[in-house]
């Protein structure tokens, strides 16, 4: 799990809870089920209205990323392999990377190396994987759009959960001794909307869109390394090259 999501969480909603506390109030005040309903099942509905079905569903499933640790060695594999063939078509040739090919673990590898071993001309392996990796990166793109879509409206529906509240409050006057206590209830909605936005919504979704940005650089570490196996570089400058790409700007 990555350590600064679940920190960062922890932080975040446990110092409003224990700032409130140090204030004189207590956590009973901001567990209100009827604000918590209306300011979730608002924000939903409006995302779901304002996104098709399969973005729904792939924001929903990418969630897991944000909470994914980054793994440098997945990388560091790629590359050793890159490396590796390299060293093949310069001591034999390209036709003796058959014998690595069962050996490969990264679909995306193995799908590129098959060209590469077919004779594709590099030029054109390059503009059918940099297209499927801009194309696979703006479909991700538009899943991660769902929280950061929630976060926008989030805000909004915990406003309109105060004012229904205040309505309600407005509506039984006759008992001035609950104004306080009702004003209060309404206004956690608020609190809701604005809470969810900032310390849940907009933070996951900025952690998918770094998720997918670095699952694209990823790609593109593998797609420059396999076009260098044939290039007559020594695997020395083909593993300098490529480990440029490890280094977090």
């Amino acid at each position: 799990m990555d350590k600064a999501t679940g920190i960062g969480l922890l932080i975040g909603l446990g110092g409003i809870l224990v700032g409130n506390m140090i204030e004189g109030g207590h956590i009973g005040s901001l567990m209100q089920l009827t604000a918590g309903l209306i300011v979730l099942s608002g924000t939903a509905g409006a995302v779901m209205v304002s996104n098709p079905w399969d973005d729904l569903r792939l924001g929903l499933q990418l969630l897991k990323k944000a909470f994914e640790e980054k793994n440098s060695e997945n990388e560091l594999k790629v590359i050793r392999e890159i490396v590796e063939c390299t060293r093949i078509v310069k001591k034999e040739s390209v036709i003796a990377l058959e014998g690595q090919f069962s050996r490969i673990q990264n679909p995306f590898f193995k799908k590129i190396l098959r060209n590469i071993i077919d004779g594709i001309d590099p030029e054109i392996i390059r503009e059918i994987f940099e297209t499927e990796i801009e194309t696979e990166e703006e479909k991700l793109f538009a899943g991660a759009k769902i929280w950061n879509d929630a976060g926008g409206y989030s805000p909004t529906i915990g406003i309109i959960g105060a004012v229904l509240g205040l309505i309600h409050v407005m509506g039984n006057l006759s008992d001035t001794s609950k104004l306080g206590a009702g004003i209060a209830v309404a206004f956690v909605a608020t609190v809701y909307g604005v809470g969810f936005a900032n310390l849940v919504f907009l933070p996951l979704g900025s952690k998918i869109k770094k998720r997918i940005q670095q699952n694209s650089r990823q790609r593109r570490l593998i797609l420059e390394g396999s076009l260098l196996i044939n290039s007559g570089l020594s695997s020395n400058i083909v593993d300098q090259r490529l480990r440029a790409y490890l280094v977090e700007v």
